[in-house]
């Protein structure tokens, strides 16, 4: 029996989001300098990625970067930054062949120019694949996203293209970056750690969260399929009651 049959097909998640955890402790239990736990965490990402795209996941978002994460030390940024720029310029042609579509999230113009340069053009040879959606979050912050989001919808409200009234969380919702794409219906966290780390603060509302102590650079397909089968196992009820959802009644 092949791992994948051990699950649902019809009942996977549509959305799955990863804060991709433990690098740094990773290598520092083997005796390593950090960066060696981000390089192997790259074989992570692309062995992730290739198992979802094959299980028919409509969209990964990865927290590859976040706005805190400017504040490590100089030269792990530094190492971060050419190791995302070698990733994207190494799997173009993959990324492109398998009908993956890279898209970003975050505050892009922060990053390095030769990183925003790279990020663009898989973006745009990418744009017509209509497959798996591979959503990067990259100096990305979520309290930002929802601040930037209000001040926008101010805005339009201010040139009178918008009432009060119309603000509702549908609008919401499609005016974050995440907009068009559906909210994820499970969140992955490597390492161990239990919080959310201002990642998809507003779109995480009603995700399952499965958390886990394997570390990002073990973190591969065998270990995808046991959060999916841990997923399929959940009830999701969205404030209703078991009842309801079987259709006995409140």
């Amino acid at each position: 029996m092949s791992d994948t049959e051990l699950l649902d097909r019809n009942n996977l998640p549509g959305h799955i989001a990863i804060i991709m955890d433990g690098n740094g402790r990773w290598a520092k239990a083997r005796g390593l300098p950090r960066v060696m736990g981000h390089k192997v965490g790259v074989e992570s990402v692309q062995e992730i990625v290739r198992t979802a795209s094959e299980l028919g996941i409509r969209v990964l978002t990865l927290y590859a970067f976040s706005t805190e994460n400017w504040k490590r030390p100089a030269l792990e940024v530094q190492a971060l930054m050419t190791l995302l720029k070698n990733f994207l310029e190494t799997e173009l042609e993959t990324i492109v062949r398998n009908n993956v579509q890279l898209r970003c999230i975050g505050e892009k113009n922060k990053m390095p120019v030769d990183v925003q340069t790279v990020l663009d053009r898989v973006i745009k040879a990418s744009a017509a694949n209509h497959g798996l959606i591979l959503n990067l979050a990259l100096s990305y912050s979520g309290r930002s996203e929802i601040v930037n989001t209000a001040r926008a919808l101010a805005r339009q409200c201010q040139r009178g293209n918008l009432t009060i009234a119309e603000i509702t969380e549908d609008l919401f919702s499609q005016s974050l970056s995440t907009g068009g794409l559906p909210d994820p219906d499970l969140l992955i966290r490597t390492g161990g750690e239990s919080r959310l780390s201002n990642f998809l603060l507003w779109q995480l509302s009603y995700a399952e969260i499965y958390i886990t102590e394997t570390r990002w650079p073990d973190f591969r397909r065998a270990q995808l399929i046991q959060a999916l089968i841990d997923f399929q196992k959940r009830q999701r009820r969205f404030g209703l009651t078991t009842e309801q959802l079987q259709g006995v009644g409140g």
